[in-house]
C-alpha cells in the first residue's frame, strides 16, 4: 500500500475509511486520513466487558473527518470505490450501533444505549 491509497481500518473499536498520509517503514504504521465510518466504536469498559458496575463507563466518539491516526498496517486493507460521505456514515454506523443495543435486553446493552445517545446530541445527527 502507498501514500494516496484508500483503505479500511481499524481503530480501537471502530471501523474506518481512510487514506493513508504517511508510512513509517521502522514502525510498521501508517498515518490515517479518516473519510467515512464504517463500524462505531464500542462504549462500556473494554476492560470488564458486559460489566455495568464499573468504576469508569467509557463513553467513545468516532473519529472526526479528516482526523488523522496513526494505525499499525497489519490492521489496513485496501477499499475500491468511493467512500460514502462522512456525515452519512456516521449516521449509519450510530443506526446500527443502536439497532444492535436495543435487539439485546441486558444492562449492558441500556448503559451502552444510553451513552449513544450522550454521543449521538454531540454529533447531531
Amino acid at each position: 500500500m502507498e501514500n494516496g491509497d484508500l483503505v479500511r481500518c481499524i481503530y480501537k473499536t471502530g471501523g474506518y475509511i481512510g487514506e493513508i498520509i504517511s508510512q513509517s517503514p521502522g514502525k510498521k504504521t501508517a498515518v490515517i486520513k479518516i473519510l467515512a465510518v464504517t463500524k462505531h466504536p464500542r462504549q462500556g469498559d473494554l476492560h470488564n466487558p458486559n460489566q455495568v458496575d464499573v468504576p469508569l463507563f467509557h463513553e467513545r466518539k468516532a473519529l472526526s473527518y479528516t482526523e488523522k491516526a496513526n494505525i499499525p498496517l497489519t490492521h489496513l486493507k485496501p477499499f475500491e470505490g468511493e467512500p460514502p460521505p462522512y456525515e452519512e456514515s456516521l449516521q449509519k454506523s450510530v443506526d446500527d450501533y443502536e439497532a444492535e443495543l436495543r435487539s439485546n435486553d441486558s444492562d449492558f446493552s441500556k448503559a451502552c444505549y444510553n451513552v449513544l445517545q450522550r454521543v449521538r446530541e454531540e454529533y447531531r445527527v
